[in-house]
């Protein structure tokens, strides 16, 4: 068949290649000059199936409203008027509210567990056929608490992953320096953490460029700098996909109409937006993240081991001679500028955290401090039950594969894998509730909604 994927991310490169490895041919359609430069560019680089829990929990209310006026706060709703794309904001947030309890937290663990530990599966199954080098590290996660209180809950949220599959454990102040020696001189801090053996990290984009590399040489179609204008519609089923040059010089932008026999819609926030021109409504939500990598001064000092720090929320991997740290979410819309109080008061944060737990590891100088460290911002496509959607929508040869929030890297091969198997018709074989799909994946109890 043919295949139209519109999104070069990591979702859209990981559906092209697996499509491609089914024998259809394949076009992928994004607006940037090469894959990854938006959403999959700059992300905390871990595959975290030990770690995957969504946003939503019993304490996550509270937490909101605290933050609500902290510009670095590691969780920050800054509300919209409930009008035009506020009213989508609003409506995301009473139905992530509604799943601020202990049941829906559990179903919604089981969900992330079962296609996290599939996508990791998947990952091996290409980085063996491939040989992409993209800064890996198997060297597991860890998490450590510098508050004795939420370190007191570790033991629950282990023992729930662990009841799916995942071993994670916990372990004490000593334990996690043998762990991992680089955060010694923060000992005093940590209380404890939690270690997850079988997870590890890497540069998403570097993976996401190398393999739609691989993909072009095996025949696919990347048609760089097209915007998408529509999906053409006819009698209930996509007809084309309306496309547009973006402009260059001594060439005029020209429209494009794409055919094919299934069109699979991988573009990340944007992919709501999209849907709802022809009917398929989706609440898909940006959240924006923020990351900062840093050059290493003192590599012998830097940590090899990926690491979640409780307090603010924000994830540390080493990528070569850089450290990245990404995290916080800000739920306030679809601007990405860095240019503002609350984007350099996160950034800030940032920095002065790296700083904090490792002193003089990296250069953490800001710009005008005569330091050059990467400041980025992305949005995160994020439901309320951070349970991507995957499947077959309502309407006639259109599929979406969309939602991964903070997980589109531990979930990225996967769910490529996943869509390409039920396009072929196949089942892949995890339980997990495919979106549009009535079959054996779905369970009683497990509707994300």
């Amino acid at each position: 068949m043919k295949v139209v994927v519109l999104g070069a991310g990591i979702i859209g490169v990981s559906t092209a290649w697996h499509l491609l490895e089914r024998g259809h041919e394949v076009t992928v359609v994004d607006r940037q000059p090469d894959a990854a430069l938006e959403t999959s560019f700059a992300n905390a680089a871990q595959i975290s199936v030990g770690y995957c829990e969504p946003w939503a929990n019993r304490d996550a209310p509270l937490k909101a409203l605290k933050w609500l006026f902290r510009n670095d706060a590691p969780l920050l709703f800054r509300p919209q008027l409930p009008f035009g794309e506020g009213w989508q904001q609003w409506r995301w947030g009473l139905q992530f509210l509604a799943q601020c309890n202990d049941a829906a937290f559990e179903r919604n663990v089981q969900q992330l567990v079962a296609l996290g530990a599939y996508s990791h599966t998947a990952l091996k199954e290409v980085v063996r056929a491939t040989g992409i080098e993209y800064h890996r590290l198997e060297r597991g996660i860890a998490h450590y608490y510098t508050d004795q209180k939420a370190f007191d809950t570790a033991g629950d949220a282990a023992a729930l992953m662990r009841k799916y599959g995942v071993a994670r454990r916990v372990v004490n102040t000593a334990e996690l320096l043998e762990i991992e020696p680089a955060f010694t001189s923060f000992s005093h801090r940590i209380v404890g953490g939690t270690y997850t053996a079988s997870d590890e990290s890497g540069d998403a984009r570097i993976f996401t460029q190398a393999l739609a590399q691989r993909c072009a040489e095996r025949g696919a179609n990347f048609l760089y700098g097209h915007d998408i204008e529509r999906l053409e519609k006819a009698g209930g089923a996509i007809e084309s996909i309306a496309v547009r040059t973006r402009p260059v010089p001594d060439s005029e932008p020209k429209l494009v109409h794409l055919r094919a026999d299934e069109v699979v819609v991988a573009c990340g926030s944007y992919t709501a937006p999209l849907l709802r021109t022809v009917g398929v409504d989706l609440p898909i939500y940006p959240g924006k993240g923020y990351s900062a990598t840093f050059k290493l001064l003192k590599p012998e000092l830097a940590p090899f081991v990926s690491t979640i720090d409780d307090d603010v929320k924000c994830a540390m991997s080493r990528l070569g001679n850089h450290l990245r740290v990404a995290g916080t979410i800000e739920i306030g819309g679809y601007g990405l500028s860095l240019d503002t109080p609350v984007a350099r008061a996160r950034c800030k944060m940032l920095a002065d955290r790296i700083e904090t737990v490792l002193p003089g590891v990296c250069d953490t100088r800001l710009e005008e401090q005569g330091g050059t460290p990467e400041f980025w911002t992305g949005l995160r496509p994020a439901t309320p039950t951070n349970i991507p959607f995957i499947g077959k929508t309502k309407v006639g040869h259109l599929w979406v594969n969309a939602g991964h929030g903070t997980l589109g890297w531990t979930h990225g091969a996967g769910s490529g894998k996943a869509i390409a198997e039920l396009i072929s018709g196949e089942q892949p074989q995890m339980a997990f509730n495919f979106y549009g799909t009535t079959g054996s994946t779905r369970r009683p109890g497990l509707s994300p909604f």
